[in-house]
């Protein structure tokens, strides 16, 4: 299944890292359905075996994402546990760009994830990413977390409202949110306000779940949080 473009939600402060657009495989495809129209039987046979064979292609960058996504998060995991320990930012392998910021927990679902910093593409390939110049969890503001819609938050259409988020800050402070709300937006107009005055968590991926290609909609999960007071790990 394609990943789609989470990381791009405007938010008003916020940076935009990418737009969504037609990838050139989903081009290529699309020219050789339009080809099949005035192609002779022979044509449209030949075409149809290069539709089979982007078919295997599309199949096997799905299976390649998930496994990525797979063994990102074991090597994220490693490196959260030591930046908690030495409280200092812990890059997940020697030629990374990111670091992991926090640990997103829903306990209901046994769901987890290790968030990194920034929402950039190549952050977003391994896991979901803090998007930039949005509050850190537990302060006050929005706190704002952006993945794929079938890796690491495939997740949040299981997620009911009531259902309680923790989120573990890389200084090993932990938060816990209550989901209050859902809604789907376009990515331009996603609603956020980024100068609320309440302490707040916004979980973001892209609409709808089960769709293959990219699109502009946004499917945004709010959360409160239910406590101002920081549990700290040992």
């Amino acid at each position: 299944m394609r990943n789609c473009t989470s990381g791009n939600l405007e938010i008003p402060g916020s940076m935009l890292t990418h737009r969504p657009g037609m990838t050139k495989l989903d081009g290529f495809v699309a020219s050789l359905l339009a080809m099949t129209e005035v192609w002779t039987p022979m044509t449209r046979f030949i075409t149809a075996l290069l539709l089979a064979l982007a078919g295997l292609v599309l199949f096997g960058q799905g299976a390649y994402i998930h496994a990525k996504a797979l063994v990102a998060q074991v090597l994220l995991e490693r490196a959260f546990t030591e930046a908690i320990a030495t409280r200092r930012n812990v890059k997940p392998w020697s030629w990374a760009d990111t670091w992991p910021v926090a640990r997103i927990e829903v306990k209901r679902l046994h769901a987890s994830a290790i968030v990194l910093a920034g929402s950039s593409g190549q952050a977003l390939a391994f896991g979901p990413g803090h998007v930039e110049l949005t509050a850190d969890a537990g302060e006050l503001g929005v706190a704002v977390y952006s993945a794929h819609r079938d890796t690491h938050f495939r997740f949040l259409k299981e997620i009911a409202i009531g259902d309680e988020i923790v989120v573990t800050r890389r200084d090993g402070n932990t938060f816990r949110y209550r989901a209050d709300a859902a809604s789907v937006v376009s990515f331009d107009a996603s609603g956020i306000d980024p100068l609320t005055d309440g302490y707040e968590l916004v979980l973001s991926t892209c609409w709808p779940f089960d769709a293959v290609t990219p699109g502009p909609a946004r499917y945004i999960l709010h959360a409160t949080m239910i406590t101002d007071s920081p549990s700290v790990l040992d």
